[in-house]
């Protein structure tokens, strides 16, 4: 029999936001004996493993995998309000990252998947680097009817981050030449939107300082924004189309035409200085009265991912499923859920079928 596998009980652990001395107590050791666990010093009895398996959420075979979970260097994420996030927060969203990068590699040993086109425009100012992307990808100046299809069909993989982490708003990185977006879907849609483009706009724009550790700051944060609010809604656009008074009831039509929320379209009109300083203010303080800031009102529908979707629907037509992929990868089917929480629909379908016989020749997924 293998031997367990030290940094697996680490992972675990982080994965659900533990500290040592939490986790010792649950499991009525000591927390030098945790420790040596984890440093592989000793190793837990079978009857403790089974303990840790359960507290953990975790298959016991995951603690036996020789090969470790993917690490993700933290100079190479760009969280979006890291500021108010916790370590063990951030960890854990590391972890769950390290969980899509196993599960993305799943599908495309068995899918042919789109490949990343995404170009360098660190050296444009936000907005000519909105308009930029636009004019290369085609997009015109129309809006965008679905941020997550858009991202998808260039080569990023979007995952939702898992449900312990849902203080997190968004963070992208990339994994092995591939960009991955991970996103908030418990949040509005508008909002879920906007942070896509925002960290479309780090993808784009800072790839160079993500990878080599460069300080990431308000500064990076707010041209990321401004990319996003350029990107999803369009100088010439915007322009073209003002209302005939700022105010709430003729925004709202604007709002939905865009997919922005009431706040992000009033902020954009404010920046092409479309609207005084005052009318603005006067504005935030409406839009704020009206508890729109945390209520959106008149929400748009869930973005769903079209990639995982195609995925999972091909996989339960040969009696396959999410359980599968999680068996696969010694993972709770939790963790399948968590990743793709809102972006495809919640289905756990058995099959015992060799997935390999059953996909010997990859279907092209055509994301569109």
């Amino acid at each position: 029999m293998s031997e367990i596998n030290p940094k697996q009980i680490t992972f675990a652990r982080v994965r659900r936001r533990l500290t040592k001395a939490q986790l010792a107590k649950e499991l009525d050791v000591t927390s030098r004996s945790l420790q040596n666990y984890e440093t592989g010093a000793s190793a837990p009895d079978p009857e403790t493993l089974a303990k840790i398996a359960k507290l953990l959420n975790f298959p016991q075979q995951f603690f036996f995998l020789d090969e470790d979970m993917p690490e993700i260097k933290e100079h190479a994420v760009s969280f979006r309000k890291l500021s108010k996030m916790t370590e063990a927060m951030k960890d854990c969203s590391f972890a769950a990252g390290a969980i899509a990068f196993k599960i993305n590699k799943w599908i495309e040993e068995r899918f042919s998947l789109p490949q990343a086109d995404l170009p360098d425009l660190s050296d444009l100012e936000p907005e000519e680097a909105a308009a930029t992307l636009r004019r290369m990808w085609g997009l015109g100046n129309a809006p965008i009817p679905n941020m997550i299809h858009l991202l998808e069909s260039k080569g990023i993989r979007v995952f939702s981050l898992a449900e312990e982490a849902r203080e997190v708003d968004a963070y992208c990185t990339w994994y092995e030449g591939k960009p991955f977006v991970f996103l908030n879907t418990t949040k509005s849609t508008e909002r879920s939107r906007f942070d896509a483009a925002h960290e479309l706009g780090h993808l784009v724009r800072d790839l160079f300082s993500m990878q080599h550790g460069q300080a990431q700051g308000p500064e990076m944060e707010r041209q990321a924004d401004a990319f996003a609010a350029a990107f999803l809604m369009p100088r010439e656009s915007v322009i073209a189309n003002q209302p005939p008074s700022y105010t709430i009831n003729y925004l709202m039509k604007l709002k939905h035409y865009w997919g922005v929320s009431l706040a992000a379209l009033a902020y954009r009109f404010n920046s092409l200085r479309l609207v005084s300083e005052w009318n603005y203010r006067s504005l935030c303080i409406a839009i704020a009265k009206s508890g729109y800031r945390t209520n959106e009102p008149e929400p748009m529908e869930p973005e769903t991912s079209q990639l995982l979707t195609k995925v999972l629907d091909f996989l339960q037509s040969r009696k396959h499923g999410r359980r599968e992929i999680a068996e696969s990868l010694s993972l709770n089917v939790y963790e399948i859920n968590a990743l793709t929480f809102q972006l495809t629909r919640l289905s756990v379908v058995s099959g015992n079928a060799s997935t390999d016989s059953t996909l010997r020749s990859p279907p092209k997924l055509r994301v569109v």
